[in-house]
C-alpha cells in the first residue's frame, strides 16, 4: 500500500491518500478540503478512487467529504454513527471556523469496533476510538504496520476533549485499550502534525506514556495475552 500524506485546510489537516499497489485503486481518508489538490495527488500517482473513509466528522476531516463523493461518484465509509450530530452540523462549523460551505453527508456505511473497510485488495481494521468526539474511529493497515487516527493520538499529545460530547477519560482508554495492543512497531499518522510510533509515544507523551498513566502497560498485556 502506497500513502501520501496531503496537509489541507487552514487547520494543516492531514489527508491521508492511500493506493493498492496490485490495482492502481484507492481511498481517500479525511479530504476536509482543498479538493482541487487532493484530486491532483489522485491523478499524479494513478490511483482510481473507490471511496472516501472518515475518521470524525469536525470541519477540517469532514468538510470535503460530500462535494469530493459528488464530484468522483464514490461512496463514503465512517465515522461511527454517534458522530452524526457533528455531520448535520458541518454548515454551522464552517461558517463558525470561517471555511468554505459545507453540506452534511450520510455515510453508505456507518463503521463500528470490528468492522473492516476494503480498497482494491487492501483491507484495514477500523476500531472505535471514541473520547475527542464520540464516533470517532481508526483505520489500521496490519502488514503495513500503520494506524490513521485522526484527532485522537498525535506526536507528543492527544486529541482535545473540550468539544461537545468529548472525554478525557474516554480518549485515554481508547488509546491504551485499544491502539497500544496494536503494536509497538506501529507507525501512526496523526490528523495533524508528524507521524510517530506507538511505541514511542509509550515512552514519551506526557498524556498516555506509560510513567504517566501505567494503564497503557496494563491494557496492551490484557490484549496481547501477557
Amino acid at each position: 500500500m502506497q500513502v501520501a500524506i496531503l496537509p489541507v485546510t487552514p487547520f494543516q489537516q492531514n489527508c491521508s491518500i492511500l493506493k493498492c499497489e496490485e490495482t492502481g485503486r484507492g481511498a481517500v481518508v479525511d479530504p476536509g478540503g482543498d479538493l482541487d489538490r487532493i484530486e491532483a495527488v489522485l491523478q499524479e500517482r494513478g490511483i482510481v478512487l473507490e471511496k472516501i473513509l472518515v475518521t470524525h466528522a469536525h470541519i477540517d476531516h469532514a468538510g470535503g467529504v460530500a462535494e469530493l463523493a459528488g464530484r468522483m461518484q464514490v461512496p463514503i465509509e465512517g465515522p461511527h454513527p454517534e458522530d452524526k450530530f457533528w455531520i448535520d452540523a458541518l454548515a454551522d462549523q464552517s461558517r463558525m471556523f470561517g471555511f468554505p460551505p459545507s453540506e452534511p453527508f450520510t455515510p453508505q456505511r456507518w463503521l463500528g469496533q470490528g468492522d473492516v473497510v476494503r480498497f482494491g485488495n487492501v483491507s484495514m481494521d477500523v476500531l472505535h476510538c471514541p473520547g475527542h468526539t464520540p464516533g470517532h474511529v481508526v483505520f489500521h493497515q496490519r502488514a503495513a504496520r500503520l494506524a490513521i487516527v485522526g484527532d485522537v493520538l498525535f506526536r507528543g499529545s492527544i486529541g482535545r476533549t473540550d468539544f461537545p460530547r468529548g472525554d478525557f477519560d474516554t480518549l485515554i482508554n481508547s488509546i491504551c485499550g485499544r491502539l497500544w495492543p496494536l503494536g509497538d512497531d506501529v507507525t501512526f499518522i496523526p490528523g495533524h502534525g508528524p507521524t510517530s510510533t506507538f511505541g514511542a509515544e509509550r515512552l514519551s507523551n506526557p498524556f498516555v506514556g506509560d510513567t504517566v498513566t501505567g494503564l497503557g502497560r496494563k491494557a496492551g498485556a490484557r490484549r496481547l495475552g501477557a
